[in-house]
């Protein structure tokens, strides 16, 4: 006799499975017919991506209490050119505080609907942790210690920035290596110091010159207490712009560290890290898009664009994954303007700064900087 097949027991219990369900199906017909229950309606569900778990929004506690208060808290720098700074009206102005505005926006439908907090290096992160700010929008670098070791997250990059130096274009120098010996001023509270230290390992000595906020740093450094001034590269733009003789000073082309600058929220409230994560992504699909805060009514109504319409709301159920109504990024977009119109408007070469864009420029720009937002979908 031929040995069966794995494969046929399969078949065997399968068949015997069948004759016993139709055994079953003959001796329920000669039974009196029960009524047949009315079938309930499914409600309907948006299914993810495998189509298999309905998506449902996370309730968060700091949107809760933002719109409780009707206001968001938002920490800014006390005063550094470009990124957050009073004008002589007193009005908060600069790149972090646009970004404030647009999340505003988003949660609360108003732009100006926030408190500034001006917050120093040492009492930043106590500040959010503490629930003073809802959220840290302050030229502060993502590094492991401040992600991995303080109760903080980092909802994503901003500004990509590189620490460098400024000196006076009198002393002629072609390179940071030729300041050997130098006297760098550098502020406290910041990684600026670390990284000082780690270029001198492999370039000489220097002697630091350590001042507790980045106006005293400046100003010890034009007062010539100092050989040269280091900090990040846009603020070093910052510095120079509010000397009394820019043109008389130089950023060296030296980059010594890489300085991935964004908001930064709690650990405890991963909802919220959501809202704030993706109303930075919302603002850089904007400019890929083209969409800007002058067409941003018009595209909501009539772009082509099956991503351009959910982002605007043109498409509904999207805001309510945020526990956000369908028109959070259409509100950002209009009322505060795209990644590009934010940057131009701070940084860029129409502002005092004249900054490029650098590795600040979207991914397929010409040429291409590191912007990169996951789709919409």
């Amino acid at each position: 006799m031929a040995p069966i097949k794995p494969w046929a027991f399969r078949v065997m219990r399968v068949s015997g499975l069948a004759a016993v369900m139709l055994a079953f199906s003959a001796l329920s017909a000669c039974g009196p017919s029960a009524p047949a229950a009315p079938e309930a309606a499914a409600p309907p569900v948006r299914a993810a991506a495998d189509d298999t778990v309905p998506l449902k929004a996370t309730a968060s506690p700091t949107l809760a209490a933002l719109k409780a208060r009707g206001r968001l808290n938002c920490g800014v720098n006390s005063g550094l050119a470009g990124f957050a700074f009073q004008d002589e009206r007193g009005q908060w102005r600069g790149f972090d505080v646009d970004f404030c505005r647009a999340l505003a926006a988003a949660t609360l439908g108003k732009a100006d609907a926030v408190n500034f907090v001006p917050l120093g290096n040492a009492e930043r992160i106590g500040a959010l942790k503490s629930g003073r700010v809802d959220v840290l929008s302050r030229n502060t670098s993502w590094t492991f210690t401040r992600d991995a070791g303080q109760g903080v997250e980092f909802a994503g990059v901003s500004y990509y920035d590189g620490q460098g130096f400024l000196a006076r274009k009198a002393l002629n120098l072609q390179s940071a290596a030729e300041l050997h010996g130098a006297k760098i001023c550098v502020q406290s509270g910041s990684t600026s110091k670390a990284n000082l230290d780690d270029y001198f390992r492999g370039h000489g000595a220097y002697t630091a010159v350590v001042f507790p906020s980045a106006d005293e740093a400046r100003a010890a450094y034009e007062r010539e207490a100092c050989d040269a001034l280091t900090a990040d590269i846009s603020a070093l733009a910052a510095a120079r712009s509010l000397l009394a003789n820019p043109t008389e000073h130089e950023i060296l082309p030296d980059v010594i560290s890489k300085e991935a600058l964004g908001p930064v929220v709690r650990q405890d409230d991963t909802a919220w890290t959501d809202i704030v994560r993706w109303t930075l992504n919302a603002l850089i699909l904007a400019e890929e898009h083209g969409v800007t805060s002058k067409t941003a009514e018009a595209d909501r109504k009539a772009s082509a664009s099956g991503e351009v319409r959910r982002l605007l709301g043109a498409e509904p159920g999207y805001g309510a994954l945020l526990g956000l109504d369908d028109a959070w990024a259409f509100n950002a977009v209009r009322q505060v303007g795209n990644y590009g119109e934010i940057f131009d408007r701070n940084l860029g070469m129409p502002s005092a700064l004249r900054l490029r864009r650098g590795q600040n420029a979207l991914w397929n720009a010409t040429p291409p900087g590191l912007h990169y937002a996951p789709p919409f979908r």
